[in-house]
Protein backbone atom coordinates (compact mmCIF):
# COMPACT_ATOMS: atom_id res chain seq x y z
CA UNK A 1 0.00 0.00 0.00
CA UNK A 2 3.00 2.31 -0.25
CA UNK A 3 1.67 3.48 -3.62
CA UNK A 4 -1.57 4.68 -2.01
CA UNK A 5 0.40 6.54 0.66
CA UNK A 6 2.52 8.21 -2.01
CA UNK A 7 -0.59 9.32 -3.87
CA UNK A 8 -2.10 10.75 -0.66
CA UNK A 9 1.09 12.70 0.02
CA UNK A 10 0.83 14.35 -3.39
CA UNK A 11 -2.81 15.28 -2.95
CA UNK A 12 -3.98 18.80 -2.31
CA UNK A 13 -7.10 19.20 -0.20
CA UNK A 14 -9.55 21.59 -1.86
CA UNK A 15 -12.80 22.95 -0.41
CA UNK A 16 -15.40 23.80 -3.06
CA UNK A 17 -18.49 25.88 -2.35
CA UNK A 18 -19.97 26.82 -5.74
CA UNK A 19 -20.06 25.65 -9.34
CA UNK A 20 -17.50 22.86 -8.78
CA UNK A 21 -19.87 21.05 -6.40
CA UNK A 22 -21.84 18.02 -7.49
CA UNK A 23 -24.88 18.98 -9.55
CA UNK A 24 -23.56 22.37 -10.67
CA UNK A 25 -22.12 23.79 -13.90
CA UNK A 26 -18.39 23.21 -13.47
CA UNK A 27 -18.58 19.84 -11.71
CA UNK A 28 -17.84 18.22 -15.08
CA UNK A 29 -14.20 19.24 -14.49
CA UNK A 30 -14.20 17.31 -11.21
CA UNK A 31 -15.71 14.32 -13.02
CA UNK A 32 -12.90 14.51 -15.59
CA UNK A 33 -10.40 14.55 -12.72
CA UNK A 34 -12.08 11.49 -11.16
CA UNK A 35 -11.69 9.62 -14.46
CA UNK A 36 -7.94 10.30 -14.58
CA UNK A 37 -7.49 9.56 -10.86
CA UNK A 38 -6.59 13.21 -10.27
CA UNK A 39 -9.37 13.84 -7.72
CA UNK A 40 -11.30 12.02 -5.03
CA UNK A 41 -14.46 13.23 -3.27
CA UNK A 42 -13.94 13.35 0.52
CA UNK A 43 -17.38 14.47 1.68
CA UNK A 44 -19.56 17.37 2.78
CA UNK A 45 -17.69 19.94 4.85
CA UNK A 46 -18.28 23.38 6.37
CA UNK A 47 -15.94 26.21 7.17
CA UNK A 48 -14.76 26.51 10.75
CA UNK A 49 -14.91 30.31 10.56
CA UNK A 50 -17.79 32.47 9.43
CA UNK A 51 -17.05 33.76 5.93
CA UNK A 52 -19.12 35.67 3.38
CA UNK A 53 -20.30 33.83 0.28
CA UNK A 54 -21.88 35.99 -2.43
CA UNK A 55 -22.69 35.91 -6.13
CA UNK A 56 -21.09 38.49 -8.40
CA UNK A 57 -21.54 39.28 -12.07
CA UNK A 58 -23.18 36.53 -14.13
CA UNK A 59 -24.20 34.81 -10.90
CA UNK A 60 -20.66 33.59 -10.24
CA UNK A 61 -20.15 32.59 -6.58
CA UNK A 62 -17.31 34.12 -4.58
CA UNK A 63 -16.03 33.18 -1.15
CA UNK A 64 -14.64 36.31 0.49
CA UNK A 65 -11.60 36.17 2.75
CA UNK A 66 -13.22 38.41 5.34
CA UNK A 67 -13.46 36.18 8.44
CA UNK A 68 -16.20 37.14 10.88
CA UNK A 69 -17.92 39.47 8.40
CA UNK A 70 -20.91 37.20 7.90
CA UNK A 71 -23.06 35.40 10.41
CA UNK A 72 -22.65 31.90 9.03
CA UNK A 73 -20.29 29.14 8.05
CA UNK A 74 -20.10 28.11 4.41
CA UNK A 75 -21.15 24.60 3.37
CA UNK A 76 -19.43 22.79 0.54
CA UNK A 77 -17.49 19.72 -0.56
CA UNK A 78 -13.95 18.56 0.04
CA UNK A 79 -11.74 16.90 -2.56
CA UNK A 80 -8.24 15.47 -2.63
CA UNK A 81 -6.67 16.63 -5.89
CA UNK A 82 -3.36 15.75 -7.56
CA UNK A 83 -0.92 18.46 -8.60
CA UNK A 84 -2.03 17.97 -12.21
CA UNK A 85 -5.68 18.32 -11.17
CA UNK A 86 -4.83 21.38 -9.10
CA UNK A 87 -3.28 23.03 -12.15
CA UNK A 88 -6.55 22.48 -14.05
CA UNK A 89 -8.59 23.95 -11.18
CA UNK A 90 -6.25 26.95 -10.98
CA UNK A 91 -6.73 27.50 -14.70
CA UNK A 92 -10.53 27.35 -14.42
CA UNK A 93 -10.51 29.75 -11.47
CA UNK A 94 -8.10 32.20 -13.11
CA UNK A 95 -5.61 32.33 -10.26
CA UNK A 96 -2.87 33.55 -12.60
CA UNK A 97 -4.97 36.50 -13.81
CA UNK A 98 -6.45 37.73 -10.53
CA UNK A 99 -9.99 36.32 -10.53
CA UNK A 100 -9.55 34.03 -7.55
CA UNK A 101 -6.71 33.21 -5.22
CA UNK A 102 -6.17 29.83 -3.62
CA UNK A 103 -5.65 30.29 0.11
CA UNK A 104 -5.76 28.18 3.28
CA UNK A 105 -9.08 27.44 4.93
CA UNK A 106 -10.13 25.35 7.91
CA UNK A 107 -13.09 23.04 7.47
CA UNK A 108 -14.91 20.39 9.46
CA UNK A 109 -16.91 17.41 8.20
CA UNK A 110 -20.65 18.12 8.21
CA UNK A 111 -21.08 15.13 10.48
CA UNK A 112 -18.69 16.76 12.99
CA UNK A 113 -20.18 20.28 12.97
CA UNK A 114 -22.06 19.75 16.24
CA UNK A 115 -19.24 19.31 18.69
CA UNK A 116 -16.70 17.48 16.57
CA UNK A 117 -13.26 18.95 16.89
CA UNK A 118 -11.48 17.44 13.89
CA UNK A 119 -10.38 20.42 11.83
CA UNK A 120 -9.04 19.79 8.34
CA UNK A 121 -6.56 22.20 6.79
CA UNK A 122 -7.48 22.71 3.14
CA UNK A 123 -7.41 25.40 0.48
CA UNK A 124 -10.27 27.25 -1.21
CA UNK A 125 -10.66 29.63 -4.11
CA UNK A 126 -11.41 33.05 -2.64
CA UNK A 127 -12.36 36.17 -4.59
CA UNK A 128 -9.12 38.00 -5.29
CA UNK A 129 -8.22 40.47 -2.55
CA UNK A 130 -8.19 43.32 -5.08
CA UNK A 131 -12.00 43.32 -5.20
CA UNK A 132 -13.24 41.17 -2.27
CA UNK A 133 -14.15 44.05 0.06
CA UNK A 134 -15.82 45.98 -2.76
CA UNK A 135 -17.81 42.85 -3.66
CA UNK A 136 -18.96 42.50 -0.02
CA UNK A 137 -19.97 46.17 0.13
CA UNK A 138 -21.74 45.90 -3.25
CA UNK A 139 -23.77 42.95 -1.99
CA UNK A 140 -24.92 45.03 1.00
CA UNK A 141 -22.78 42.90 3.32
CA UNK A 142 -25.32 40.10 2.90
CA UNK A 143 -24.28 36.64 1.82
CA UNK A 144 -25.51 33.08 2.13
CA UNK A 145 -24.19 29.88 3.67
CA UNK A 146 -24.69 27.41 0.84
CA UNK A 147 -24.70 27.75 -2.94
CA UNK A 148 -27.90 26.05 -4.09
CA UNK A 149 -30.24 26.02 -7.08
CA UNK A 150 -31.67 29.37 -5.94
CA UNK A 151 -28.29 31.07 -6.50
CA UNK A 152 -27.35 28.91 -9.49
CA UNK A 153 -30.39 30.06 -11.50
CA UNK A 154 -28.59 33.38 -12.16
CA UNK A 155 -25.35 31.72 -13.31
CA UNK A 156 -24.35 32.51 -16.90
CA UNK A 157 -22.05 29.99 -18.55
CA UNK A 158 -18.78 31.39 -19.87
CA UNK A 159 -19.66 30.92 -23.53
CA UNK A 160 -22.88 32.94 -23.05
CA UNK A 161 -21.18 35.95 -21.43
CA UNK A 162 -20.32 39.14 -23.30
CA UNK A 163 -17.11 38.74 -25.28
CA UNK A 164 -16.22 42.44 -25.44
CA UNK A 165 -14.94 42.51 -21.81
CA UNK A 166 -12.85 40.23 -19.65
CA UNK A 167 -14.44 38.76 -16.54
CA UNK A 168 -12.20 41.00 -14.41
CA UNK A 169 -13.61 44.01 -16.26
CA UNK A 170 -17.11 42.65 -15.57
CA UNK A 171 -16.24 42.41 -11.85
CA UNK A 172 -14.92 45.97 -11.78
CA UNK A 173 -18.08 47.24 -13.51
CA UNK A 174 -20.25 45.20 -11.12
CA UNK A 175 -18.68 46.62 -7.97
CA UNK A 176 -18.38 50.18 -9.29
CA UNK A 177 -21.93 50.44 -10.69
CA UNK A 178 -23.45 49.00 -7.54
CA UNK A 179 -21.34 51.26 -5.29
CA UNK A 180 -22.28 54.40 -7.17
CA UNK A 181 -25.98 53.51 -7.23
CA UNK A 182 -26.02 52.82 -3.49
CA UNK A 183 -24.09 55.95 -2.53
Amino acid sequence: MADGDEIKQRRNIIFTYGTLKRGFFNHSLMEDLFQTNDAVYLGAYSTVHELPLVCGPHGVPFLLNLPGSSGHRVHGELYAVSDRGLARLDELEGTNIGRYERLPIQVRAESDVDGGDVVVEAEAYYAHRSFAEDMWRTKGRVGFSVYMEKQAKDYVKRDARPRDRSFLEEIRLFVSSSSTSSS
